[in-house]
This record gives structure tokens, C-alpha cells and sequence, in this order.
């Protein structure tokens, strides 16, 4: 009867060792995340956001198009310019003068670019949908955070998605 009563014991003992060290290790990665988070780092908040342009991630010209595709993912919304292995919601440049044309090609599909209160093309949100791509030219050098969000047709709560990524405007030279 004691050996048994004394396994069980030694049984609960284990038990709460092994919840305790699970607790203590799932709260340490959680502080570690925090601690983390906030430090993403900007390409505007660098000394000088348009070092970091190069032919690789600069789209369009003064004389062609950037096309960026906005589309809504499975938990968000992604941002993809027009160039070779581009990756969406990183970051890209264009050249002030450069007409950049905001579609989504996937069907049935709204979305929204909001620069806020300083937008480098001079207007409101860009606004438009599967059915109405919106082009715009780029007047004000500089860099940009945005938001973009993408919406289903007639979709409920949840059928909507958002991104913050930025955009570097250089001189047209």
C-alpha cells in the first residue's frame, strides 16, 4: 500500500516537473518573440532608403509601365511588382515619372492602396478592383509606407486582407 501511494506521488511530482519546464520554456519563447517584434527593420526609416534600389527591385521606368498585382492571400493581402522573381510585400522602387498601374488579377477582387496624408501621386487611396485597374504616376521622390488591403466581391468579416510594405521613389534620372 506505502510503495503504491509513494509511486503515485513520485508519478504527480514528474508530472508537474514536466508541465513546469514546459510552462517556463513556452513563456521564454514568447518573451523572446516580443522582444523580437518592433524590430523589423524599414527600408525608410534608413539614412538613405534609395541605396537600397538597385535593377533587381526597381520597376518600370520613365518610358514603361510598373504593374503591381495586389491580391488577397490565405491570412492577408500580398503586393507583387512587375519584375523578375519579385517577392511580395518587400519592398521596391520606381522612378518619379514612372506610371504604375494597381490591379488585381485575381476575379472578383476590390482592393485599396492608402498612402495616408502624404501620397506620392498627388490623390486619395488608390481604389480599384479585378474589373478596374487604376494607373497613376509618380510625383514626389522619397520613401513610402503604405497599406494595402484586398477584399473578396460581397465577402463577409474575414474575406478581407491587409499589408503594410513601402515603396522608394527616385529622382527620374
Amino acid at each position: 500500500m506505502k510503495t503504491r501511494r509513494m509511486f503515485a506521488i513520485q508519478c504527480f511530482a514528474i508530472q508537474c516537473v514536466v508541465v513546469g519546464v514546459a510552462f517556463l520554456s513556452l513563456t521564454s519563447w514568447m518573451a523572446a518573440q516580443d522582444q523580437q517584434r518592433g524590430r523589423e527593420m524599414y527600408v525608410c526609416s534608413e539614412a538613405n532608403p534609395a541605396s537600397a534600389c538597385t535593377a533587381e527591385n526597381t520597376c518600370g521606368s520613365g518610358s514603361t509601365a510598373c504593374t503591381v498585382e495586389i491580391k488577397r492571400s490565405s491570412y492577408a493581402a500580398s503586393v507583387t511588382p512587375g519584375i523578375a522573381n519579385a517577392k511580395s510585400n518587400m519592398p521596391f522602387c520606381v522612378k518619379v515619372g514612372t506610371t504604375m498601374i494597381w490591379k488585381s488579377p485575381s476575379k472578383n477582387t476590390g482592393f485599396v492602396i492608402d498612402f495616408g496624408p502624404d501620397n506620392p501621386f498627388a490623390q486619395e487611396a488608390i481604389v480599384g478592383g479585378s474589373d478596374r485597374p487604376v494607373s497613376v504616376v509618380t510625383k514626389k521622390k522619397g520613401c513610402y509606407k503604405y497599406s494595402s488591403g484586398a477584399c473578396y466581391s460581397g465577402g463577409l468579416d474575414g474575406m478581407c486582407g491587409s499589408v503594410e510594405t513601402e515603396l522608394i521613389i527616385t529622382d527620374g534620372k
